[in-house]
């Protein structure tokens, strides 16, 4: 900064061009034998047992903007391509420079331990705009900001998994005639009198079910041991006025109810 006047400021994204952060020095004559160039061999060692340093982070982000910069601003094709292989380049080199920070949050989130694969590959896009919005120009260090920001999406995913009742739930396909999970003690009952139990709840006076999942489990699984196939969510709709994925909305809510009802009587 100087006196009041920002050094920097961040310019949007524009359709295809991405977003970057502006400095006063993009300007200057001698801004190209500053900033360009793709990332620099000798300072590009195999990130395999640390990290990259800071400084070199920081050198390549502001390269990284500038080749944005010249990509915003280039007239020609070939000078289009070029900053633009010119800014991925340098981009790429952060993101493999600093993806140990990836590991490391992930293994300190107590929900990891199952899904550690899919927060990785969530986390990975997180780290690419992570580097894509890091200003170099501050006095921050990459890896604090972009730990917090995998620390913070990482919560928001395990938030997401929580609220999620898939997550929590057995397949309806388990019910009627599978052992759902190795749960039960005793013998597993009979397709005959699960549809018996069920039966129960689908009755329009038992309060544990609304009338459109009472409706929804009827069309749908009713006739399931008739031989026929049950209708398709898509067909329910139809026949109720409903969306598709209205219809799976409303099974899953009806599912969850049954289980925490049948569940217990089957494993007690």
């Amino acid at each position: 900064m100087t006196g009041s006047k920002p050094t920097t400021r961040r310019v949007c994204r524009a359709g295809e061009l991405p977003g970057y952060i502006f400095h006063v020095s993009f300007k200057e004559p001698n801004a190209e034998r500053l900033y360009a160039g793709g990332p620099d061999p000798a300072v590009q060692p195999d990130y395999e047992s640390r990290y990259m340093p800071d400084e070199v982070t920081r050198e390549q982000t502001r390269r990284m903007h500038y080749a944005a910069y010249r990509w915003h601003t280039a007239r020609t094709r070939p000078q289009k391509a070029r900053w633009q292989a010119a800014y991925f380049a340098l981009r790429d080199s952060v993101v493999l420079g600093n993806r140990k920070l990836i590991y490391r949050a992930v293994r300190r989130q107590p929900t990891a331990q199952n899904r550690a694969d899919d927060m990785i590959g969530d986390c990975q896009i997180v780290l690419i705009q992570a580097v894509a919005a890091f200003n170099p120009w501050l006095d921050i260090r990459f890896s604090t900001y972009a730990y917090t920001c995998l620390v913070r999406a990482l919560a928001r995913m395990a938030k997401r998994l929580a609220c999620d009742r898939l997550t929590r739930a057995l397949s309806f396909d388990h019910l009627p005639d599978g052992e759902p999970g190795g749960c039960y003690q005793t013998e597993p009952s009979s397709s005959s009198s699960w549809s018996l139990a069920i039966d129960e709840f689908l009755r329009d006076d038992h309060p544990l079910l609304s009338a459109r999942e009472k409706t929804v489990l009827a069309r749908r699984f009713a006739s399931a041991g008739d031989g026929d196939p049950p209708p398709t969510l898509e067909n329910v709709g139809r026949d109720m006025g409903l969306s598709k994925e209205r219809v799976r909305q409303v099974q899953l809510s009806a599912l969850g109810k049954l289980r925490l009802a049948l569940t217990p009587a089957v494993t007690a």
